[in-house]
């Protein structure tokens, strides 16, 4: 013990208390949440409110009406928005947790949606995708306290 009060202590890596987000990959994560919650907001809006935009394909396995799709999209985009703003503001990880749910649950919907609107879908379901990386792979990097 005696030996080692002479000796320079190395820096400390890891913080008593992190804020999540802190992490480049978690404000990434946050910041395409807003985006792509706004995206899927805009895309129920244009469902509910004019049923003609969208093509209609016939014999569809997953019928739903586009109103009925419009209002999944709008809730979705509701609850993506919020999480990224909670992230993105607080780092809360219960608000981790809802974007991960909430951005799988985008895909998937998005996903059924490629018949009505193909380029749409596909771009919301990349950005689906990538949210749902960001965030379990920032939460991973920040709690070892290496910077990702």
């Amino acid at each position: 013990m005696a030996e080692d009060a002479g000796r320079p202590r190395a820096a400390r890596t890891h913080r008593g208390s992190w804020h999540a987000a802190t992490s480049g990959r978690t404000v990434l994560a946050a910041v395409l949440m807003v985006f792509g919650g706004a995206m899927a907001f805009f895309e129920g809006i244009a469902a509910v409110a004019d049923d003609d935009l969208f093509v209609v394909t016939r014999h569809y396995v997953f019928e739903f009406s586009l109103t009925g799709w419009g209002w999944i999209h709008l809730v979705l985009g509701v609850a993506l928005v919020a999480a990224g703003c909670a992230v993105l503001a607080a780092g809360a990880a219960w608000a981790r947790y809802l974007g991960i749910i909430v951005a799988g649950l985008g895909a998937v919907a998005n996903f059924l949606w490629l018949p009505y609107y193909p380029l749409w879908a596909l771009v919301l379901i990349a950005v689906n995708v990538l949210v749902v990386w960001a965030l379990c792979t920032g939460a991973h990097h920040e709690a070892e306290g290496r910077t990702p």
